[in-house]
């Protein structure tokens, strides 16, 4: 079921909404990070898709969002599963892990009465709600997108001291011409996803 905005405010008023979102769909490397979050009544200034903002910005609402959040959950999905079962159902499981995942700061397991997902349906007993560009219309869903961004591109921080060469720090695992040419030049490493190699290394990607 696909609605708008203003449809949702009115049908799932005071109902404890959950919006959830991915980072890491398209990256040649690492995992796919999805969050679930359950915010409360006061909307934070600023909060939009994770796309849209700045780096410095993002990192300051996540911590307003951590620290307000009612509830948070999340869910990683590493590149070796991606590979194993493709990454649509890797991005569903990721979503299914995060919902599963929801506690708030006392650490009790939170259920929402809806889930409202950015143009994604997952396996799952609970109402849910796909919204093209939820990330742009639905708040929880927007909170959600800064959450698993930030949370995944602090991994990279670590990643690109393991794995010097590839510019884990700047390309997040993205398929950059720095991060391609270093591909061809040194090969893979452990956390790259295999089956997104191909059409650089060919037969190679299994090195």
């Amino acid at each position: 079921m696909i609605i708008m905005d203003n449809d949702i405010l009115k049908k799932y008023s005071g109902k404890l909404i959950c919006g959830v979102d991915e980072v890491g769909r398209g990256p040649l490397a690492g995992p796919v990070v999805a969050c679930a979050v359950i915010m409360g009544n006061e909307k934070i200034d600023g909060v939009k898709d994770s796309k849209q903002l700045s780096a410095k910005k993002r990192e300051a609402l996540n911590k307003e969002i951590i620290e307000k959040a009612k509830a948070i959950g999340i869910g990683v999905v590493d590149e070796k599963v991606i590979d194993e079962i493709n990454i649509k159902q890797a991005t569903r499981l990721a979503m299914r892990i995060a919902v599963a995942d929801l506690k708030d700061k006392s650490g009790n397991i939170v259920r929402p009465d809806v889930v409202m997902i950015d143009a994604e349906n997952i396996d799952m007993d609970i109402e849910q709600v796909s919204i093209i560009k939820g990330d742009e219309l639905i708040y929880e869903i927007s909170c959600a997108s800064i959450v698993a961004k930030v949370l995944r591109d602090s991994y990279f921080i670590e990643l690109d001291e393991k794995y010097p060469g590839y510019d884990f720090l700047n390309n997040k695992g993205y398929g950059t011409k720095k991060h391609r040419e270093a591909l061809l030049e040194m090969g893979p490493t452990p956390i790259h996803r295999k089956t997104f190699l191909k059409k650089i290394l060919g037969g190679k990607s299994d090195n």
